[in-house]
């Protein structure tokens, strides 16, 4: 069935395709949450090392489709088009679990971060970095303050590396309880995305009070994170150390 013509003096309408969808913010894959469950105090530096592996050739392949659609369009154009919509996503990560209590705020946060980490490699990539190079990863970790200096950090994201290839070949080292291992993970993943998102966490945990922090947490963190990756990548960033480029 096709669409009647417009009348005359009338303006033609508008498909529908023409409105951008809205999707949701995506959590991080169940493998990593099992990583990260089975070794917390590295939490964030896994979930960086996923995130380059997995969503590095995401920003990649969309910086290059979004140049290829709009030759001239400047780095700041495509900055402000990865902010907005992954900002936008963080508004919502806080609703993804629907879950109560610890769990539930473990998720939470998890996702923002998992969200934080997609804004960064697509501003990294708007900028003409290399998203799916291991230095993101320590990138990440630095404009996340996970970590003051990029040293430490790359030091810290090779002992993780190194855990999880013993973990592949070993298992988890022991058995410990449960809710002493999501606390110490939810601490962790609030940390990397955010003090406002340590607080909304906790507050989660309490019935009631995440009502008064809502959506606002998020997109505060994540906006600050914008602005200083993109002070970091329109510098042109730190540049790329030879050697492999995943782990």
């Amino acid at each position: 069935m096709t669409d009647p013509a417009p009348v005359d003096g009338e303006p033609a309408a508008v498909p529908a395709a023409a409105v951008p969808p809205v999707d949701a913010p995506e959590a991080p894959p169940a493998k990593l949450w099992d990583r990260m469950r089975e070794d917390p105090q590295y939490a964030p530096e896994h979930l960086a090392l996923e995130a380059v592996r997995r969503l590095g050739p995401e920003a990649a392949q969309w910086a290059a489709r979004e140049r290829a659609l709009r030759p001239d369009a400047p780095p700041e154009q495509l900055a402000d088009q990865a902010v907005r919509k992954f900002v936008n996503h963080a508004r919502l990560s806080g609703a993804v679990s629907g879950a109560a209590g610890l769990p539930g705020a473990v998720i939470d946060v998890g996702v923002l971060a998992w969200t934080q980490a997609r804004l960064v490699l697509h501003v990294a990539a708007a900028y003409g970095a290399d998203p799916t190079h291991l230095d993101r990863a320590t990138d990440l970790l630095v404009l996340q303050r996970v970590h003051k200096a990029a040293q430490t950090a790359r030091l810290a994201l090779g002992v993780a590396a190194g855990r999880e290839r013993a973990g592949a070949l070993f298992g988890s080292a022991a058995d410990r309880a449960l809710g002493r291992v999501m606390l110490q993970l939810g601490v962790r993943l609030a940390r990397m995305a955010g003090v406002r998102a340590a607080k909304r966490m906790f507050a989660k945990v309490v019935p009631g009070a995440a009502i008064v922090l809502g959506t606002w947490a998020n997109s505060s963190a994540t906006k600050e994170l914008a602005d200083r990756t993109r002070a970091l990548y329109r510098a042109g960033g730190p540049r790329p150390l030879p050697g492999p480029r995943q782990p």
